[in-house]
């Protein structure tokens, strides 16, 4: 059972960047690592993925081009760089895991961590 812990969240103007980071407690290396985000009133929606296997990274239409998945399975951490912050991507931000997975659905990933709230200030 790997647990997970999102860190870097905080409070940002418009066109700023955050840096997040999900630290695991097991080795992530044959774990598919996604982030997911909530906004209030909305459910929940895919963000990014990197896949175990081949290192494949896919984005939401939404944060394409800004956002950037990295993975450093030395350190069991993954990140997600946000660059070009909008309003509209202010929500709190979970890291999720699913070993051996291939998949963007929150719904097939098994492990959660607790969140990390993003403020984008206009």
């Amino acid at each position: 059972q790997v647990q997970l812990v999102e860190s870097g969240g905080g409070w940002v103007q418009a066109g700023g960047s955050l840096r997040l980071s999900c630290a695991a407690s097991g080795r992530i290396s044959t774990y598919t690592m996604g982030w997911f985000r909530q906004a209030p009133g909305k459910e929940r929606e895919f963000v990014a993925t990197s896949i175990w296997s081949s290192g494949s990274t896919y984005y939401a239409d939404s944060v394409n081009g800004r956002f950037t998945i990295s993975r450093d399975n030395a350190k069991n951490t993954v990140y997600l760089q946000m660059d070009s912050l909008e309003s509209e991507d202010s929500a709190v931000y979970y890291c999720a895991a699913v070993r051996m997975g291939v998949t963007t659905l929150a719904h097939e990933y098994h492990h959660w961590g607790q969140g990390t709230q993003v403020t984008v200030s206009s």
